[in-house]
């Protein structure tokens, strides 16, 4: 969607939604403004490279958000119906769709995590240039990947949190064992995902749990956010791997706590990094990270209220997605969807 023009002293409401351009004091001050609320628990983001309309991934489905001329932004239930599982150690939250990214123009890829780790799937949705006048079923995937074998040895894997495309194949993160932190891999033969199989072990290679976000750089490498443990402050790692071979290529340490999301700047070439702090959110934000040589600084752009996943439009604005708190007595869900112009960042 290009959103870059939209007027901030304008609120626009659809029906059964609460979409708004607000200028809030924040936002006068250079902070992001509120693109979408009512978001339930959203974790993805994915921007269709030619239409430019966001795809939400939050526990009731995935959502598409479009500029409609002359009525403003507009939302749209892209996939719907799937169920709904839970995750958290302390805080639990209610999940459903986790990962979103496009194949091609025509294909979107949902990491789905509203399933027990034993039936858990990475489904590919025919998705088209208008929004849906009804939203397509979780059920009506084009193709559909998993769940992955499991036994006594082999543990089951969910919860694909973060998905790219890149090198001919589809990455998934996934949480199931926590031994070998799981990056799940579906190679593309003649446009047709293959079988879903364990790729990469990251745990075995870092020592540190739970690679969740992901993405790619200028160089077609696998740019790792490990998350680390929940109720462990500090432990996050960044690590950069080789889709071809698995390898890992590079890893720093980076003193954030979370890691969910990641995502380059098309414009400068920056990496940013979402911190949900699960142990102090009040420490949660939206961070650069700066790598020079063997070493890595965090420049913190923003403080954010449980951010998740982070995607850049290509004329440069970042869109992050937070989880947010309820406001006491509001029937509306806390999450939201985020807008940093460049000039933000």
């Amino acid at each position: 969607m290009t959103l870059k023009r939209l007027l901030c002293c304008c609120v626009t409401l659809t029906a059964g939604s609460m979409l708004a351009w607000s200028a809030s004091a924040q936002e006068r001050d250079g902070g992001p403004r509120t693109v979408a609320r009512n978001l339930d628990n959203p974790t993805g983001i994915a921007i269709h490279s030619a239409t430019g309309h966001i795809f939400v991934a939050e526990r009731r489905g995935v959502i598409r958000f479009y500029r409609d001329e002359g009525r403003g932004l507009k939302r749209a239930m892209e996939i719907n119906e799937f169920p709904t599982d839970q995750y958290g150690k302390g805080p639990i939250y209610d999940i459903g769709p986790l990962g979103v990214a496009f194949m091609d123009d025509e294909h979107l890829v949902v990491g789905d995590g509203s399933r027990k780790d034993t039936d858990e799937l990475i489904l590919v949705y025919d998705v088209y240039e208008d929004p849906p006048e009804e939203p397509a079923s979780a059920a009506s995937a084009e193709y559909t990947l998993g769940p992955l074998d499991y036994d006594d040895e082999m543990k089951a894997e969910g919860n694909y949190y973060g998905v790219v495309v890149t090198g001919g194949a589809i990455f998934a993160t996934a949480n199931g064992d926590d031994t070998k932190g799981w990056i799940v891999r579906s190679v593309i033969k003649d446009g047709d995902p293959q079988p879903l199989e364990r790729y990469i072990a990251t745990k075995e290679a870092v020592a540190v749990d739970a690679p969740v976000a992901i993405t790619v750089n200028s160089d077609g490498d696998l740019v790792v956010g490990q998350a680390g443990e929940v109720n462990l402050p500090g432990d996050s790692l960044l690590t950069i791997y080789d889709p071809e071979s698995g390898e890992l290529k590079a890893e720093y340490e980076t003193g954030l706590s979370d890691i969910t999301g990641l995502a380059y700047s098309p414009e400068t070439g920056k990496l940013y990094a979402t911190d949900f702090s699960w142990a102090d959110p009040a420490e949660g934000g939206l961070f650069e990270l700066i790598i020079d040589g063997d070493e890595l600084e965090t420049r913190k752009v923003a403080s954010l209220d449980k951010p998740t996943a982070i995607a850049f439009s290509r004329r440069g604005s970042a869109f992050v997605t937070v989880f947010g708190t309820a406001e006491e007595g509001s029937d509306m869900k806390p999450g939201q969807l985020l807008r940093f112009r460049a000039s933000d960042l």
